[in-house]
């Protein structure tokens, strides 16, 4: 040992005997002892955990947000073993940061694996949701190759663009992404994985890793590429824990938060995603179906980057609406991004209201019910739709007609078919003495919808039909008559089966599947129809995107057992894509278990 000469002493005089060098060394260890004690055995301290961790292990001991809680959640039985075909998820490593990042964006990492631990059910159930009963899974096994069908013919003469046209045998782009493509592959990722379709999803998978360019100017529309894109990626991530559906999402994401750039923070419903001048191609109002359907997204969009503001975005839309006086308790359908008030007076179910209402109700249950806002302002448009537009015909149908104004039109479109559905998964949370009252109107409306279907030649709905002049749940107008491969009458057969188990819906939904055999299959696809009225159809030439991501999703979950993707942890996005409901035991679980 050497030390240091003291002065005044000289260098023959340093030595120690052994005696003192030993109580040096023993006084020498209590100290350190002591130090290291209060700092790793006393009660934790932030402060000095600080001077010995480095900086990311410091925001993951300390992460605590209003979603933390204090207490293990419980866990399924066994492990998932669900996930058909899956890599594994690469890394589950920190997100990089964004521009974003000012907003006051955490760089926890989001965890698949944690993620997992918190579904209360296997995803695909337990033989991925195949009905014992023989019929039923011939059933399903029809509806996944019309699946395979419709997917190989786009591959075959369309692929990377947006949509097929199965008469003419080629693509078609259009003009609502924007210069996005592959719309089709983004509405099918989730489809063909959950029908086990393993190497189209891996075909899906290998166009968005090398192809799917995220930066292509035009002009789009915000709500069809939030409900389409964003949601097919998250819903493609959150069965899959593939990183680069994640990473794509939350690019895509990104992009959209300058639609917000608005006086009053609605955002305006045409954007440029690729350029930075944010040009709107109208300055006009904001619709109340596409500012109100971006809540399941975004949310979801904060918790996989970590980033609050897409979550913010969404919040001050509903503190507008909560504050904006309501005609009658009713949303017109328009509203002012500027001013902040309604532009004028037309209230419907149907389009340019109808995913509004459905994306309260789903808030709430993706919250795990606990975003009471949602809850109350779901049931109490419920109420004043009751009161304004709920209406019996003659022929005992109930229907949702429109309102303009004061006055009612007695007509009900195809997409407000949805209703019977959203009532019916809404029915539960309602005031106990409403709540059968709730599951009788869901059925009535879906039986009325069904009558659209069968009062027609085809046996396929038209696009709007009516209440008046004596007709009733009838196209009376040629404009109204095409079909164009729609899910929203379908959408409510299969809520309406997991909720009630009536035999009935499933029955609906095979004449559906058979109609759409006869009159829309053709040689290189599906195709919608102008005239369901007479059997000698005319085809439109156009296979939509949402035929593949809700119209044969819906069917095939009719025709599987209620394992598959159960309610208990999954929510539909407007476009049938799956999304997890939000508990705050994940949250538990992430700051609990630092990556």
């Amino acid at each position: 040992m050497v030390f240091r000469k003291l002065p005044g002493v000289s260098a023959s005089g340093m030595g120690l005997r052994l005696s003192q060098k030993f109580v040096f060394l023993l006084f020498l260890s209590g100290l350190v002892t002591l130090c290291f004690g209060a700092l790793f055995f006393l009660p934790d301290s932030v402060r000095l955990k600080r001077i010995f961790l480095s900086k990311t292990e410091v925001q993951a001991v300390t992460v605590g947000s209003d979603n933390d809680v204090r207490e293990h959640p419980k866990r399924p039985g066994k492990e998932q073993e669900h996930l058909r075909g899956m890599t594994p998820a690469k890394g589950d490593s920190k997100q990089k940061t964004t521009s974003a990042d000012h907003h006051g964006a955490s760089s926890d990492a989001f965890s698949f694996k944690k993620f997992q631990k918190c579904l209360l059910k296997a995803t695909l159930g337990t033989d991925g949701g195949r009905p014992a009963d023989p019929q039923t899974n011939e059933r399903r096994e029809k509806v996944k190759e019309m699946m395979k069908f419709a997917w190989d013919n786009y591959k075959r003469y369309a692929w990377g663009k947006n949509e097929l046209r199965p008469l003419t045998k080629n693509g078609h782009i259009g003009n609502m992404f924007g210069g996005l493509r592959g719309a089709s592959i983004i509405d099918s990722l989730d489809t063909l994985y959950i029908m086990g379709l393993m190497d189209e999803y891996n075909d899906a998978k290998e166009w968005v890793q090398t192809s799917l360019d995220l930066n292509s100017n035009g002009e789009a529309s915000l709500f069809e590429v939030n409900i389409r894109y964003v949601g097919g990626l998250l819903s493609a991530y959150y069965l899959t824990g593939e990183e680069l559906f994640k990473s794509k999402a939350v690019e895509l994401g990104e992009k959209l938060l300058p639609a917000f750039s608005t006086p009053t923070g609605i955002p305006r419903g045409v954007i440029n995603l690729g350029s930075w001048s944010w040009g709107w191609a109208s300055a006009g109002s904001s619709i109340l179906a596409e500012f109100g359907t971006l809540h399941l997204e975004f949310v979801h969009l904060t918790e996989l980057s970590n980033n609050p503001i897409y979550k913010e975005k969404v919040m001050n839309i509903r503190k507008l609406l909560n504050k904006i006086e309501k005609p009658h308790g009713l949303y017109p359908n328009f509203l002012s991004p500027v001013s902040g008030n309604w532009v004028q007076h037309h209230v419907s179910i149907g389009g340019l209201g109808d995913s509004f209402y459905e994306y309260l109700i789903k808030s709430y249950l993706m919250s795990d019910k606990k975003d009471e806002d949602a809850k109350k302002m779901y049931y109490t448009a419920m109420e004043a739709i009751e009161a304004n537009l709920v209406q019996k015909s003659p022929g005992g149908l109930t229907y949702m007609a429109e309102w303009r104004g004061g006055i009612l039109d007695h007509k009900m479109g195809h997409l407000a078919c949805f209703s019977g559905g959203m009532i019916g998964i809404g029915a539960d949370d309602g005031a106990p003495e409403k709540r059968q009252h709730y599951l009788d109107l869901a059925a009535e409306i879906t039986h009325t919808c069904h009558e659209s279907y069968t009062r027609s030649t085809t046996k396929l709905g038209p696009e709007a039909f009516r209440f008046d002049s004596g007709a009733e749940a009838t196209a009376t107008r040629l404009s109204d008559r095409y079909y164009i491969l729609r899910p929203e009458v379908i959408e409510s057969y299969m809520y309406m089966w997991r909720l009630t188990h009536d035999p009935k819906y499933r029955d609906w939904g095979w004449e559906a599947v058979e109609a759409l055999e006869q009159h829309c299959r053709v040689e290189s696809g599906f195709s919608g129809i102008r005239d369901v009225y007479t059997m000698t159809v005319s085809h439109d030439n156009m296979q939509q995107s949402f035929f593949l991501s809700e119209t044969l999703k819906y069917l095939y979950l009719l025709f599987s057992d209620d394992d598959l993707l159960p309610f208990e942890d999954w929510v539909f996005n407007t476009e049938a894509h799956p999304l997890p409901i939000v508990r705050k035991s994940y949250h538990f679980f992430l700051s609990s278990f630092p990556l």
